[in-house]
C-alpha cells in the first residue's frame, strides 16, 4: 500500500492545474482509493482498500470557513483558478469564502466533489484524462 513519502512524491511533481490528472492517476496507480483535502489547513486523508489510511500535516495557517455556502462563488473561483489566474493558496482562501470545508477527490470514478460543512455537494467536477 501507498506511503505518505510517495504522495507527497506524486505531488511535488503539480506545477499547476494541468499537472492535476497525471497526479491522480499515479496515486491512483499505488493503491489510492480517494482522499479528502481539508479548506481549514490545508491537510489531507489519503485511503485506500481494507481501511488503509494515511494523514498528511496541515499545509497553511488555519482559515475560517465560511457558514452559508455558494455555489456560485466556488464556480467562479474554479473557473479563474483553472485557467491560471490563482495561485493555490488564493485558491483555498476562495473555497473557504465559498463555504467549502472539504473536497474529495476520487481516483476511481476520477471525480472531485467539493463539499461544505453540511455535507452538501456545491460542485462536481470530472477529472480529465491525462
Amino acid at each position: 500500500m501507498f506511503t505518505i513519502e510517495q504522495i507527497l512524491a506524486a505531488h511535488a511533481k503539480v506545477k499547476s492545474g494541468a499537472d492535476f490528472p497525471a497526479y491522480v492517476k499515479e496515486i491512483k496507480a499505488l493503491g489510492l482509493d480517494h482522499y479528502d483535502f481539508y479548506v481549514a489547513d490545508g491537510h489531507a486523508v489519503y485511503y485506500g482498500a481494507g481501511d488503509y489510511e494515511v494523514q498528511g500535516i496541515p499545509k497553511y495557517p488555519a482559515k475560517s470557513i465560511t457558514e452559508n455556502s455558494s455555489p456560485g462563488n466556488l464556480k467562479s473561483a474554479l473557473k479563474i483558478h483553472q485557467q491560471g489566474q490563482t495561485d493555490f493558496l488564493t485558491f483555498c482562501q476562495q473555497a473557504a469564502e465559498a463555504g467549502v470545508e472539504k473536497w474529495v477527490t476520487d481516483a476511481a470514478a476520477m471525480e472531485v466533489y467539493y463539499v461544505d460543512k453540511k455535507g452538501n455537494v456545491l460542485v462536481t467536477e470530472t477529472i480529465p484524462e491525462p
